[in-house]
């Protein structure tokens, strides 16, 4: 089971997550590499959004192959390129995730290893 731990005597997190997931007696965890936006067909769209919610569809994807579900998440890191909007990859997360609210850590980074890429994101997911 997973429990999200935000201690009433530090400030709040500073948007949709979780300071930190405990998680007891778990039966599955499952760590990705960080899932870039590139469809089946091997194309990345050029929109920052679209990338977002790419990442977020093959996320999904991953997760149904092991059994599991976004709500299983209890930890979040995305690296977005420097000067791309990080309101719509907040947007695109939240929209996903909804009320669920893992640990989520957001890095801004000079580059990655595509330029088509513009952010890309891994997660710890634990039933």
């Amino acid at each position: 089971m997973n429990y999200q731990i935000n201690p009433r005597v530090i400030s709040p997190p500073a948007a949709n997550y979780s300071h930190a997931v405990l998680s007891t007696n778990p039966e599955k965890i499952v760590h990705t590499s960080g899932v870039v936006p590139v469809n089946v067909d091997g194309e990345t769209p050029p929109a920052i959004s679209d990338q977002a919610d790419l990442i977020w569809s093959n996320i999904t994807d991953i997760l149904r192959e092991a059994h599991l579900e976004l709500s299983d998440i209890v930890s979040i890191t995305t690296y977005v390129v420097s000067g791309n909007s990080l309101e719509e990859v907040m947007h695109s997360r939240d929209q996903q995730l909804g009320n669920h609210k893992p640990a989520s850590t957001l890095v801004v980074v000079q580059e990655l290893a595509n330029a088509e890429w513009k952010m890309e994101i891994s997660v710890v997911a634990i039933k």
